[in-house]
């Protein structure tokens, strides 16, 4: 297995690693942006494209150094090419084109939603398929049937906002921080999840996709009331402020637990279609302690290993990008230095 530089610059994570081969991690450096982005409560991605250019030399060159070898050792370059950001995405594809051709290296192009799938298995043995997996990040929330570490069939995804970005419009709602995933939690953590009557939302019993648009919602008119008027002229009876400690970490509890119990139901649904040996997960929302607790139980009575990725993995990095991609280029998938970054691309693009 080659010795592989993974970039990753999808959204506002600048990262660099050094994987030698699909497994094993010699080095993961993440730049964050997240006090470029708290005051917008979300990505800009105009700032987020700017800061990679700034960040992510630095970054390169600190993962080389954490890997013990020098860029001259690198035998291969793996780039998160496809979905993200696309300002963003050009500046790691850009750096990796400019790398492989002076370092006469292969390159290969990385879904990052397949890398995210990959996650469980770094710094572990490989993942037992087929698998059923559940993607849960800001931006993406589906549930796939796995046959190999390369090939994803989507079960069920999201109709409406992905979990991630629910999560982050909750906790503007609660004025809980950003983001919005880790400020849920810290609320949660000191509220009843059941004191609030917020929905779950089920989309049929032959249907495997999501939806938090509806739960979104309900908290918003459990945090200001049911608005009256219409349109521009409509008004809330009451704001955040009307909500006291205890009543925000009640309303943050019942949002998690509405919006963690979809994800399991919808695995659940999926495990109950297929012959899967394994239960895995990837993206940054696999990062919440209940959902992880929530995954654990419904692994262990289906009777399925559960693989998911340690916490330093589930939000987005290179290792994963890297790992994934000494794979492809073992196998003879490489790309040439007409390699495109690709805002929007499903997972059964990826091969």
């Amino acid at each position: 297995m080659p010795l592989t530089l993974g970039i990753e610059t999808s959204c506002d994570e600048s990262a660099a690693a050094v994987t030698d081969g699909p497994q094993r991690v010699r080095s993961s450096v993440i730049a964050t942006q997240h006090d470029l982005h708290a005051l917008y409560a979300g990505v800009v991605p105009e700032i987020a494209s700017r800061a990679h250019l700034q960040r992510l030399t630095p970054v390169i060159t600190e993962a080389v150094r954490q890997a013990g070898v020098s860029l001259s050792d690198i035998e291969a370059i793996a780039v998160g090419n496809r979905p993200g950001l696309i300002g963003s995405l050009l500046v790691g594809v850009s750096a990796a084109k400019a790398l492989a051709w002076s370092l006469d290296v292969p390159l290969v192009g990385v879904h990052h939603l397949l890398a995210h799938l990959h996650a469980p298995s770094l710094d572990d043995g490989e993942i037992a398929f087929p698998a059923v997996s559940i993607l849960a990040s800001g931006g993406h929330t589906a549930v796939y049937h796995q046959t190999g570490p390369l090939e994803a069939t989507l079960l069920g995804g999201t109709i409406d906002d992905a979990v991630g970005e629910a999560f982050d419009k909750a906790a503007t709602m609660l004025e809980a921080g950003y983001p919005g995933g880790p400020a849920i939690e810290r609320l949660a953590a000191r509220g009843n999840d059941r004191a609030v009557d917020l929905p779950i939302a089920r989309l049929g019993k032959d249907r495997l996709d999501f939806s938090f648009a509806g739960l979104k919602t309900a908290l918003l008119y459990a945090v200001r009331g049911t608005p009256t008027g219409r349109g521009r002229q409509s008004v809330f009876p009451r704001s955040i402020a009307d909500c006291d400690a205890d009543r925000r970490a009640d309303l943050a509890a019942s949002f998690q637990r509405c919006a963690v119990s979809a994800l399991v139901d919808g695995v659940e649904r999926a495990l109950d279609r297929t012959e899967a040996r394994s239960l895995c997960g990837g993206g940054g929302v696999l990062a919440n302690t209940l959902l992880r607790s929530r995954l654990e139980a419904l692994a262990q009575s289906k009777d399925v290993p559960l693989r998911l990725p340690p916490m330093k993995y589930c939000v987005d990095n290179a290792a994963m990008i890297a790992g994934l991609g000494s794979l492809l280029v073992s196998s003879g998938r490489t790309d040439g230095l007409d390699l495109q970054a690709i805002a929007r691309s499903p997972v059964g693009d990826a091969a």
